[in-house]
């Protein structure tokens, strides 16, 4: 299993679908996965350091889950199945709850928790950027400075 940090969120034109991409801690390798834009808004709110008027449904489950006192101890990546990533939110005593990545991810960011990924998927849906397409990945990271949380609403929101 190995520790994954958030690189960010992007649209993937044409579709407009956002991409969330992780990328190993100690490693190469990167994880891309396509996620809602919903979920992407949370990932760059939280990311950007932007607090909401009101609180967003991540920030919620973060205040029920210390109101109950639990404690979220890490996030996991631990299966793709079809072209769908499952996750899961490990807490004190080892309870597991079954959970999107994207979700995890939002959540994980806001509690301060390790994010982890699977050997098995990192396997199979892994990508290395060669050193060429470094430029790519600061590029990314440049956009995603310039990038606001109003660019992930859709057409009808």
């Amino acid at each position: 299993m190995s520790e994954m940090r958030v690189v960010g969120v992007r649209v993937e034109l044409p579709a407009n679908q956002p991409i969330l991409l992780l990328r190993e801690t100690e490693g190469e390798r990167y994880l891309p996965i396509w996620i809602g834009s919903v979920e992407a808004t949370a990932i760059a709110l939280e990311q950007q350091g932007v607090r909401p008027a009101r609180p967003l449904t991540h920030d919620l489950l973060k205040e029920v889950i210390g109101a109950l006192g639990r404690e979220l101890e890490q996030v996991v990546i631990t299966d793709l199945r079809e072209g769908t990533f499952f996750a899961e939110l490990v807490f004190d005593g080892n309870v597991r709850v079954s959970a999107r990545p994207s979700d995890s991810v939002a959540l994980a960011l806001r509690v301060g928790v390790p994010i982890h990924a699977v050997e098995s998927v990192l396997e199979e849906a892994g990508l290395i950027i060669p050193d060429e397409q470094e430029d790519e990945v600061e590029k990314f990271r440049e956009f995603l400075d310039s990038v606001s949380p109003e660019d992930f609403r859709g057409a009808d929101t």
